[in-house]
């Protein structure tokens, strides 16, 4: 995989749709590992997101010493992209504790109000204008939201929650990801988010571990599948956003980002097969909404995107 600063000008939609879905289906099962490594491994949620982050550098040394060798680690924005890491690693530890305790598919489809989230931001923070129409779509997909929430908040309690502060966290690293902008390659922004997510993460892992947070608690891989697991676990963090960004080189924004709820399928295939979860009805009436209202404000971006070239 080529990983180069500049963007491509040469597209393949359907070459960058393939690799998008891919990715998709993809990553939910890194999350199927992190809720396993906990129901079987006994391995908390906050060592799970530690090893995430340093074997995601691990596992993107070779790709290193092939492509840019130590320069990846000389960024532009060095504080800015150790930043970014800290966010994505407090949100992956958020989520991670989420799926020990709840389905697969609740924490996706919970989570997946990140993009009403990063809509409001852009709006009260960079002055993008949002219509009444993305507003509304907005508060429907929350309802649809706590429509999930609902049945999974009388049996979890407040862990239910956590995969809203989850989606807030991750919306604010995206949101920083237009701050850094391109003054970094992608490789880079990569390397130093694993960097900074695994500094984040050794303080966080000493600071519980003094406090006697069960779900902080450090430990060691109990068997030889589970380092097995936690090495893929890494790859897959690492690579599979390496091949988002290069979807993203192929297909504009407007044509992948509905394939975002491909996560959704995947998590419900993997929290079935794995740990015999299934949405009842009402969850599912719950995701129905939340997809329905992601893909209007997508559309919406699309339509407002193509008035403003034309005027």
């Amino acid at each position: 995989m080529s990983i180069s600063p500049a963007v491509s000008t040469q597209q393949n939609p359907l070459k960058g749709m393939t690799i998008m879905a891919s990715a998709m289906f993809l990553l939910p099962t890194m999350d199927a590992i992190a809720k396993y490594m906990a129901s079987f491994e006994g391995m908390s949620p906050g060592q799970v997101t530690f090893y995430r982050f340093f074997f995601q550098i691990v596992c993107m040394l070779p790709l290193l010493a092939t492509e840019t060798g130590r320069s990846a680690f000389s960024a532009k924005r060095p504080w800015m992209n150790l930043l970014r890491g800290a966010l994505h690693g407090a949100a992956s530890l958020l989520f991670f504790a989420a799926v020990k305790y709840m389905p697969l598919a609740d924490v996706f489809a919970i989570y997946f109000v990140e993009p009403f989230m990063l809509t409001a931001l852009s709006a009260l923070f960079l002055g993008d204008k949002v219509g009444w129409r993305r507003w509304l779509a907005i508060a429907i997909g929350f309802v649809g939201a706590m429509i999930v929430i609902q049945p999974s908040f009388e049996i979890f309690g407040l862990k239910a929650l956590l995969p809203v502060a989850c989606a807030f966290l991750f919306a604010l690293y995206l949101f920083m990801n237009r701050a850094v902008g391109e003054a970094d390659s992608p490789l880079t922004m990569q390397v130093m988010a694993g960097v900074g997510g695994t500094l984040f993460m050794t303080a966080t892992l000493l600071a519980g571990a003094s406090a006697g947070i069960a779900d902080f608690e450090p430990s060691l891989p109990a068997s030889a599948l589970g380092l097995a697991l936690l090495l893929i676990l890494g790859s897959i963090s690492g690579y599979a956003h390496m091949l988002v960004v290069r979807a993203f080189r192929l297909a504009p924004l407007s044509l992948l980002a509905p394939f975002q709820y491909f996560e959704i399928i995947s998590a419900t295939v993997l929290g079935y097969a794995i740990f015999g979860d299934f949405p009842n009805l009402s969850k599912w009436i719950g995701i129905a909404i939340i997809v329905s209202s992601g893909l209007f404000i997508i559309w919406r971006e699309r339509v407002q995107s193509k008035l403003a070239k034309a005027a």
